[in-house]
Protein backbone atom coordinates (compact mmCIF):
# COMPACT_ATOMS: atom_id res chain seq x y z
CA UNK A 1 0.00 0.00 0.00
CA UNK A 2 1.27 3.46 -0.94
CA UNK A 3 0.24 7.00 -0.05
CA UNK A 4 -1.22 7.27 -3.55
CA UNK A 5 -3.46 4.26 -2.84
CA UNK A 6 -4.74 5.95 0.32
CA UNK A 7 -5.43 9.14 -1.62
CA UNK A 8 -7.36 7.18 -4.26
CA UNK A 9 -9.52 5.61 -1.57
CA UNK A 10 -10.08 9.02 0.06
CA UNK A 11 -11.24 10.33 -3.33
CA UNK A 12 -13.51 7.31 -3.72
CA UNK A 13 -15.05 8.02 -0.32
CA UNK A 14 -16.17 11.42 -1.61
CA UNK A 15 -18.85 9.54 -3.54
CA UNK A 16 -20.04 7.15 -0.82
CA UNK A 17 -23.83 7.30 -0.61
CA UNK A 18 -24.09 9.46 -3.73
CA UNK A 19 -26.33 7.08 -5.66
CA UNK A 20 -27.20 7.75 -9.29
CA UNK A 21 -25.43 11.05 -9.92
CA UNK A 22 -22.75 12.06 -12.40
CA UNK A 23 -19.22 11.96 -11.03
CA UNK A 24 -17.03 14.60 -12.68
CA UNK A 25 -13.51 14.05 -11.40
CA UNK A 26 -10.74 16.25 -12.81
CA UNK A 27 -7.28 14.74 -12.69
CA UNK A 28 -5.81 11.29 -12.25
CA UNK A 29 -6.41 10.59 -8.55
CA UNK A 30 -10.01 11.89 -8.51
CA UNK A 31 -10.74 9.82 -11.63
CA UNK A 32 -9.29 6.70 -10.05
CA UNK A 33 -11.32 7.44 -6.93
CA UNK A 34 -14.60 7.82 -8.81
CA UNK A 35 -14.00 4.65 -10.82
CA UNK A 36 -12.95 2.75 -7.71
CA UNK A 37 -16.19 3.81 -5.99
CA UNK A 38 -18.20 2.70 -9.02
CA UNK A 39 -16.47 -0.70 -9.11
CA UNK A 40 -16.94 -1.36 -5.39
CA UNK A 41 -19.34 0.34 -2.98
CA UNK A 42 -21.20 2.80 -5.24
CA UNK A 43 -22.42 0.80 -8.28
CA UNK A 44 -25.08 3.33 -9.34
CA UNK A 45 -22.57 6.15 -9.76
CA UNK A 46 -22.37 7.49 -13.32
CA UNK A 47 -18.82 7.75 -14.64
CA UNK A 48 -17.65 8.66 -18.11
CA UNK A 49 -14.66 7.90 -20.29
CA UNK A 50 -13.67 11.56 -20.02
CA UNK A 51 -15.41 12.45 -23.26
CA UNK A 52 -19.03 11.53 -23.99
CA UNK A 53 -19.55 7.85 -23.10
CA UNK A 54 -20.99 6.64 -19.79
CA UNK A 55 -19.26 3.45 -18.69
CA UNK A 56 -21.11 0.32 -17.62
CA UNK A 57 -20.40 -2.61 -15.34
CA UNK A 58 -16.70 -3.06 -14.71
CA UNK A 59 -16.06 0.06 -16.80
CA UNK A 60 -15.59 -2.25 -19.79
CA UNK A 61 -18.93 -1.59 -21.50
CA UNK A 62 -20.82 1.51 -22.58
CA UNK A 63 -24.21 2.19 -21.01
CA UNK A 64 -24.97 5.70 -22.22
CA UNK A 65 -24.02 8.82 -24.10
CA UNK A 66 -23.56 12.23 -22.49
CA UNK A 67 -22.22 14.84 -24.93
CA UNK A 68 -20.76 18.07 -23.61
CA UNK A 69 -23.89 20.12 -24.25
CA UNK A 70 -25.95 17.75 -22.07
CA UNK A 71 -23.61 18.19 -19.10
CA UNK A 72 -25.10 21.64 -18.56
CA UNK A 73 -28.52 20.06 -17.99
CA UNK A 74 -26.98 17.89 -15.29
CA UNK A 75 -25.28 20.91 -13.73
CA UNK A 76 -28.55 22.85 -13.66
CA UNK A 77 -30.40 19.94 -12.03
CA UNK A 78 -27.71 19.51 -9.39
CA UNK A 79 -27.26 15.77 -9.98
CA UNK A 80 -23.49 15.99 -10.18
CA UNK A 81 -20.45 15.93 -7.89
CA UNK A 82 -17.38 17.60 -9.34
CA UNK A 83 -13.87 17.20 -7.93
CA UNK A 84 -11.73 20.10 -9.09
CA UNK A 85 -8.15 21.12 -8.47
CA UNK A 86 -7.09 24.34 -6.78
CA UNK A 87 -4.09 26.62 -7.04
CA UNK A 88 -5.34 28.38 -3.91
CA UNK A 89 -7.94 27.51 -1.26
CA UNK A 90 -8.87 29.53 1.80
CA UNK A 91 -10.47 28.57 5.11
CA UNK A 92 -13.96 29.43 3.80
CA UNK A 93 -13.67 27.11 0.81
CA UNK A 94 -13.03 29.74 -1.85
CA UNK A 95 -10.96 28.34 -4.72
CA UNK A 96 -8.67 30.10 -7.19
CA UNK A 97 -7.58 28.66 -10.54
CA UNK A 98 -7.46 31.97 -12.43
CA UNK A 99 -4.29 33.87 -11.53
CA UNK A 100 -1.77 34.61 -8.79
CA UNK A 101 -1.59 38.23 -7.74
CA UNK A 102 -4.02 41.10 -8.49
CA UNK A 103 -6.58 40.18 -11.12
CA UNK A 104 -6.02 43.43 -13.02
CA UNK A 105 -2.29 42.75 -13.33
CA UNK A 106 -1.48 39.21 -12.19
CA UNK A 107 1.97 37.91 -11.44
CA UNK A 108 1.04 34.59 -13.01
CA UNK A 109 -1.84 33.69 -15.35
CA UNK A 110 -3.48 30.30 -14.74
CA UNK A 111 -6.48 28.48 -16.28
CA UNK A 112 -9.06 31.18 -15.80
CA UNK A 113 -12.41 30.84 -14.08
CA UNK A 114 -13.58 28.00 -16.33
CA UNK A 115 -16.68 26.31 -14.87
CA UNK A 116 -15.74 26.78 -11.23
CA UNK A 117 -18.38 29.42 -10.31
CA UNK A 118 -21.25 27.47 -11.88
CA UNK A 119 -20.08 24.17 -10.47
CA UNK A 120 -19.77 25.42 -6.92
CA UNK A 121 -23.20 27.07 -6.73
CA UNK A 122 -25.22 24.37 -8.50
CA UNK A 123 -24.14 21.06 -6.96
CA UNK A 124 -21.72 19.33 -4.62
CA UNK A 125 -18.09 20.30 -5.13
CA UNK A 126 -14.90 18.83 -3.66
CA UNK A 127 -11.24 19.57 -4.26
CA UNK A 128 -8.10 17.50 -4.80
CA UNK A 129 -4.71 19.01 -3.91
CA UNK A 130 -1.73 16.74 -4.69
CA UNK A 131 0.75 18.97 -2.81
CA UNK A 132 -0.55 20.24 0.52
CA UNK A 133 1.39 23.48 1.06
CA UNK A 134 1.00 26.97 2.48
CA UNK A 135 1.10 28.48 -1.01
CA UNK A 136 -2.09 26.56 -1.78
CA UNK A 137 -3.87 26.85 1.57
CA UNK A 138 -3.83 30.63 1.92
CA UNK A 139 -5.54 33.05 4.26
CA UNK A 140 -7.33 34.72 1.35
CA UNK A 141 -7.41 33.63 -2.31
CA UNK A 142 -6.26 36.20 -4.85
CA UNK A 143 -9.34 35.62 -7.01
CA UNK A 144 -12.55 33.75 -6.16
CA UNK A 145 -13.37 31.15 -8.83
CA UNK A 146 -15.04 28.36 -6.86
CA UNK A 147 -17.44 29.96 -4.39
CA UNK A 148 -16.87 29.45 -0.66
CA UNK A 149 -19.13 29.70 2.36
CA UNK A 150 -18.47 33.38 3.09
CA UNK A 151 -19.88 34.56 -0.23
CA UNK A 152 -23.37 36.12 0.03
CA UNK A 153 -26.03 34.79 -2.29
CA UNK A 154 -24.36 31.47 -3.09
CA UNK A 155 -27.79 29.83 -3.04
CA UNK A 156 -29.34 26.74 -1.52
CA UNK A 157 -27.56 24.31 -3.86
CA UNK A 158 -24.11 25.51 -2.82
CA UNK A 159 -22.27 22.56 -1.23
CA UNK A 160 -18.49 22.58 -0.84
CA UNK A 161 -18.04 19.11 0.58
CA UNK A 162 -14.46 18.00 1.18
CA UNK A 163 -10.83 18.61 0.33
CA UNK A 164 -8.49 15.64 -0.20
CA UNK A 165 -4.75 16.24 -0.25
CA UNK A 166 -1.62 14.12 -0.20
CA UNK A 167 -1.57 14.58 3.59
CA UNK A 168 -5.16 14.65 4.83
CA UNK A 169 -8.91 14.95 4.37
CA UNK A 170 -10.64 18.19 5.34
CA UNK A 171 -14.23 19.42 5.32
CA UNK A 172 -16.42 22.37 6.35
CA UNK A 173 -18.75 20.72 8.87
CA UNK A 174 -18.22 23.40 11.50
CA UNK A 175 -20.58 26.01 13.01
CA UNK A 176 -19.01 28.82 10.95
CA UNK A 177 -18.42 26.64 7.88
CA UNK A 178 -14.65 27.07 7.92
CA UNK A 179 -12.19 24.30 7.16
CA UNK A 180 -11.74 21.40 9.57
CA UNK A 181 -9.13 18.67 9.69
CA UNK A 182 -11.03 15.36 9.50
CA UNK A 183 -8.30 12.75 9.07
CA UNK A 184 -4.60 12.43 8.38
CA UNK A 185 -3.20 9.78 6.09
CA UNK A 186 -1.18 6.91 7.61
CA UNK A 187 2.28 8.16 8.55
CA UNK A 188 1.22 11.83 8.66
CA UNK A 189 0.80 13.80 11.90
CA UNK A 190 -1.70 16.61 12.49
CA UNK A 191 1.24 18.90 13.17
CA UNK A 192 2.53 18.33 9.63
CA UNK A 193 -0.82 19.37 8.18
CA UNK A 194 -1.03 22.47 10.39
CA UNK A 195 2.51 23.49 9.43
CA UNK A 196 1.66 23.26 5.73
CA UNK A 197 -1.61 25.24 6.06
CA UNK A 198 -1.58 29.02 5.93
CA UNK A 199 -4.52 29.55 8.29
CA UNK A 200 -5.90 27.99 11.50
CA UNK A 201 -7.89 24.78 11.06
CA UNK A 202 -10.72 23.52 13.22
CA UNK A 203 -9.36 20.59 15.21
CA UNK A 204 -11.66 18.03 16.73
CA UNK A 205 -11.49 14.27 16.83
CA UNK A 206 -8.95 13.51 14.11
CA UNK A 207 -8.94 10.00 12.67
CA UNK A 208 -6.58 8.18 10.34
CA UNK A 209 -7.72 8.00 6.72
CA UNK A 210 -8.74 4.45 6.04
CA UNK A 211 -6.43 2.16 4.10
CA UNK A 212 -7.62 0.39 0.94
CA UNK A 213 -8.90 -3.15 1.29
CA UNK A 214 -7.18 -5.98 -0.59
CA UNK A 215 -10.09 -5.98 -3.05
CA UNK A 216 -9.70 -2.23 -3.61
CA UNK A 217 -5.97 -2.64 -4.20
CA UNK A 218 -6.73 -5.22 -6.88
CA UNK A 219 -9.19 -2.84 -8.57
CA UNK A 220 -6.65 0.00 -8.44
CA UNK A 221 -4.06 -2.26 -10.05
CA UNK A 222 -6.52 -2.94 -12.89
CA UNK A 223 -7.51 0.72 -13.26
CA UNK A 224 -3.93 2.00 -13.18
CA UNK A 225 -1.61 -0.83 -14.27
CA UNK A 226 1.21 1.63 -15.01
CA UNK A 227 0.97 3.03 -11.46
CA UNK A 228 0.79 6.60 -12.70
CA UNK A 229 -0.77 7.51 -9.36
CA UNK A 230 2.64 7.08 -7.73
CA UNK A 231 4.00 9.89 -9.92
CA UNK A 232 1.32 12.27 -8.68
CA UNK A 233 1.75 11.23 -5.04
CA UNK A 234 5.24 9.79 -4.66
CA UNK A 235 5.85 7.17 -1.95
Amino acid sequence: MTRADVCAVACAELFRGAGEILASPMGLLPTLGARLARCTFEPDLLVSDGEALLLGVGLSTVEGWLPYRKVFDVVAHGTRHVVMGANQLDRNGNQNISCIGPHARPDRQLLGFRGAPGNSVNHRTSYWVPRHARRVFVDRVDVVCGVGYDRPGAGRFHDVYRVVTNLAVLDFATPDRTMRLVSVHPGVTPEEVLTQTGFPLHIGEITTTRAPTPAELRVLAELDPGELRAREVPP
